[in-house]
């Protein structure tokens, strides 16, 4: 655990309260990249900032509790059947961790029609939800703005989240700071944050193919499925679900794992517990985003 602790413009420490070091050992880092970042949330007045516990978050919410204060820069964390239990209990820690008024809500999107259907634009509706709630919360506190964690990379992939975004005029201080994914988790470096490093975390229903309806059991099977592999010692991967078959991404640099023939026949054993018939170990390996290949091809069998 640890907490932050003031600095000069362009400063930012944090201190480690189980490293058992004393106020002097804290660290001081200065970066032009900090600087204005903390410009532009301190820019805002107020900002209440779309909280996962993701690096792209967490950068925002803590340059905001650095730029503003505590009460004018909350965190809010939308809590719904799509969010793994570990993620919720990881973000409340990192929370505490960051010093943040955490705020939870609950954006409803699992009874909207448009979400269930999951066709191309579920993260429009998923983000559409979210952001309507937290716009209530924001006025109860008089908070003036909501910020989220777009970074300057996001904005060449599929990503219909951030017309919804644009829609509620949501900021993105990541990108008015012109900061990219390297920057980010320099940045989260720098300034001490413990989830730097922490690999890309999508929702739960990223895992199913569009087309595929939403439903509060397919999520909780995937769910199930990754922390049995999480347990077996598997990170950074994904289960997609296709009905019967798990399809499992697992990057290159854990394949030896997979492939051992006794921790191979854990593997199948945990994924079939949870109710699939068959387990598949794609050869491409884990890919970010990997379920909006199926949009293009769509569009090209749309075509002919």
């Amino acid at each position: 655990m640890g907490r932050l602790l003031p600095g000069g413009s362009g400063f930012y420490c944090f201190l480690h309260m189980t490293d058992h070091h004393s106020l002097s050992a804290a660290r001081e880092v200065s970066d032009d990249r900090l600087d204005r970042l903390l410009s532009v949330v301190g820019a805002y007045g107020s900002v209440m900032t779309a909280f996962s516990g993701g690096v792209d978050s967490s950068l925002v919410a803590a340059a905001a509790r650095r730029a503003l204060g505590k009460a004018a820069a909350p965190a809010a964390l939308g809590d719904s059947a799509s969010l793994p239990r570990r993620e919720l209990a990881a973000a409340r820690e990192l929370a505490q961790t960051l010093d943040l008024d955490l705020i939870e809500v609950a954006p409803g999107e699992q009874h909207d029609p448009g979400y269930i259907a999951n066709a191309g634009d579920r993260c429009y509706h998923c983000k559409s939800h979210l952001y309507g709630v937290l716009h209530d919360a924001a006025r109860e506190r008089g908070i003036t703005r909501i910020a989220n964690g777009t970074n300057v990379d996001d904005l060449g992939d599929h990503r219909p989240g951030l017309v919804a975004a644009g829609e509620a005029k949501v900021v993105s201080p990541l990108l008015e700071a012109g900061l990219s994914k390297s920057d980010v988790r320099d940045l989260a470096r720098l300034m001490g944050l413990p989830n730097a490093d922490k690999p890309a975390a999508a929702c739960l229903s990223s895992r199913l193919p569009f087309g595929t309806p939403v439903t509060r059991e397919r999520l909780e099977q995937v769910e199930a499925a990754e922390e049995a592999l999480q347990d077996l010692g598997l990170t950074g991967f994904r289960v997609r679900h296709h009905e019967s078959v798990a399809r499992l991404e697992v990057p290159d640099d854990q394949w030896a794992t997979v492939l051992d023939p006794l921790r191979r026949e854990a593997l199948v054993a945990a994924v079939k517990a949870v109710g699939f018939a068959y387990v598949a170990l794609d050869l491409e390996g884990f890919r970010s985003g990997s379920g909006n290949v199926m949009l293009t091809v769509n569009a090209k069998a749309a075509v002919l």
